[in-house]
């Protein structure tokens, strides 16, 4: 597999899509990222079918394979049903994405996305434009700091690790993950560090590329493109994202509100193929070890 990045649950993500679909239809691999779920769509595509892949980290983009059935968009995934309208491709009939942070990304150390390296804070997906981890941490509030490390991160203390953020930029600008360890290294509990550290930086990097309501329009526009019968097939990592979807394909809306008609029956755009998430093998996990919080859920347009 490439050394940007090993997809995770390729062979189940990839198979649900062509569940009962035509291999010469539109595909759409939303997070291309290292291409390895394109590859194997690519494996299974009929000579006349089209594959559209998105990645808004230009970096994926030396990763394209060179087949005239793909389409390549550097753009955030949000905007799938306006690009499925401007290359004409009509009705898809599956829609894949793979919600993580690609390997590349967490083992570049100037991105900014691991505490393991001591670099810039910018995590930003895209780098041509947004405000970086670093904006956010010396633009933001107390108050504003705190609601994105509860909401995003589920971060225990975040009250106090925001206020501490605050104090340490009135003397010290907080522009590297070095710095950011400083601010808040006396709230860091020592017997759990990685895993404390882990939220507090993935609750920066939601804020910072909008990842949340990325997703919902996402959703909804993977839903309004796709044909009757046609697939959504995504794999999560935590468990904000993971609601988040497994509310949508049960009801068809993010907010998982169960729609009912006149009669009082209950009905939904989507129904679910997979009622729990398809969790990786143990083998899996062990040659890949971010793949451990992944989960795959799969839905049908009806």
């Amino acid at each position: 597999m490439s050394s940007y990045h090993t997809p995770v649950l390729l062979k189940e993500s990839v198979s649900a899509l062509f569940e009962g679909n035509d291999p010469n239809g539109v595909y759409v691999d939303a997070t291309f990222g290292g291409g390895g779920h394109s590859r194997e769509i690519l494996s299974r595509l009929g000579s006349r079918g089209r594959l559209m892949v998105m990645d808004r980290d230009i970096d994926a983009s030396s990763n394209l394979p060179e087949d005239k059935r793909v389409i390549f968009i550097h753009n955030n995934y949000r905007f799938i049903s306006n690009f499925i309208r401007y290359h004409r491709l009509g009705e898809v009939s599956g829609v894949l994405a793979d919600l993580g942070v690609s390997s590349h990304q967490f083992d570049t150390g100037e991105r900014g996305f691991s505490f393991r390296f001591d670099s810039k804070l910018d995590m930003r997906m895209n780098r041509s434009g947004g405000k970086s981890a670093a904006d956010i941490l010396s633009e933001y509030s107390a108050d504003e700091l705190t609601k994105i490390f509860r909401e995003w991160g589920e971060v225990e203390n975040a009250v106090k690790i925001s206020r501490m953020i605050c104090q340490f930029r009135e003397e010290n600008p907080i522009e590297s993950t070095g710095d950011l360890y400083r601010a808040i290294e006396r709230a860091v509990p020592k017997n759990m560090e990685h895993k404390y550290l882990a939220k507090v930086y993935q609750a920066l990097r939601i804020e910072v590329n909008g990842e949340m309501r990325s997703l919902g329009l996402f959703l909804n526009g993977a839903l309004s493109v796709l044909k009757q019968g046609g697939i959504l097939s995504i794999i999560t990592y935590h468990s904000l994202e993971d609601r988040m979807v497994k509310n949508f394909m049960r009801s068809g809306n993010i907010d998982g509100v169960i729609q009912k008609d006149i009669y009082g029956k209950s009905f939904s755009s989507l129904e679910q193929v997979t009622k729990k998430p398809v969790l990786p093998q143990e083998s899996e996990i062990s040659a890949n070890t971010r793949a451990r919080s992944a989960k795959l859920r799969v839905a049908k347009k009806i």
